[in-house]
Parts: structure tokens; C-alpha cells; sequence
């Protein structure tokens, strides 16, 4: 009798051990769980991509407007009856942060008129007054 209940309490250790500690055993169970969550996430989501993907495609070979909108927003082009017009703004000054306080501003010296008893000394040329700008200096607009 006591060589059964030997062989039944080793026979359970032995089960207990391949259950908890074997490879194929349940932890391999609940890392093979969790892999395959983690996949099925990244199909999901790779899925979806494919999906963009396609209705890109057929929008680009269908419809024209796909195409004249990716022309116009990565090759910058324009039609023939459009006038392009570029507008520019002038660089913002940084704001001045209490570590480093701003430059004060450029200023030009000022220069005195020398006097004209001088000997050898001429005044300053004045600057050409400018003209008034004329119908022909315009620019034309471009064709439309």
C-alpha cells in the first residue's frame, strides 16, 4: 500500500511539474496567448493601411481630381488659366525670454552737415528725388 501511494504522489508531482514548469507547459500557453494579440492588433491595423491604400489607387485611376490635387500640392504646379500669386511675410522677431533680453535697435549715427566756409570741402550731393511711377512701369497680369 505504501509503494501505491508513492507511485500516485510521484505520479502527481510529475504531472504538477509538466503543467507549471515544461516548456510545453502553461506558460508557454499564456506567452503563445499574448503573441497572438499582439498579431492580431497588428493585422487590424495593417489591414486598415491596406484599405487607405486601395481607395488611393482607385482614385487615382478613376477620378482626375486625385491627380491635379497631388500636382498641385507636391509639384506646385497651376493651370494655364490660374495666376499664381506668392505671398511672403517678413521674419517675425524672436521674443526676447528674461535669460537673454533682446538687442536694442540699430540705430544710425547721426551725421551734422559741415559747414560750407570750409576750404577744400563741397557739400553732399542731394539724392535724385525719385519719379512717379508711370501706367507703362506696371505690371501686366498674366493671362487668365
Amino acid at each position: 500500500m505504501q509503494i501505491l501511494v508513492a507511485a500516485l504522489i510521484a505520479a502527481l508531482v510529475m504531472v504538477q511539474y509538466l503543467l507549471w514548469v515544461d516548456e510545453e507547459g502553461v506558460r508557454q500557453s499564456y506567452a503563445l496567448r499574448v503573441s497572438v494579440r499582439a498579431q492580431t492588433e497588428e493585422n487590424a491595423a495593417l489591414n486598415e493601411r491596406n484599405r487607405a491604400l486601395e481607395a488611393d489607387i482607385k482614385d487615382l485611376k478613376t477620378g482626375l481630381m486625385t491627380i491635379e490635387e497631388r500636382a498641385r500640392s507636391e509639384m506646385g504646379m497651376i493651370r494655364q488659366d490660374e495666376t499664381f500669386y506668392r505671398l511672403l511675410e517678413p521674419p517675425s522677431p524672436k521674443p526676447a525670454s528674461p535669460d537673454h533680453p533682446a538687442p536694442p535697435p540699430a540705430t544710425r549715427p547721426a551725421t551734422t552737415p559741415k559747414p560750407a566756409d570750409t576750404a577744400g570741402a563741397s557739400a553732399p550731393p542731394k539724392p535724385a528725388a525719385e519719379k512717379p511711377a508711370t501706367a507703362a512701369a506696371t505690371p501686366k497680369p498674366g493671362p487668365r
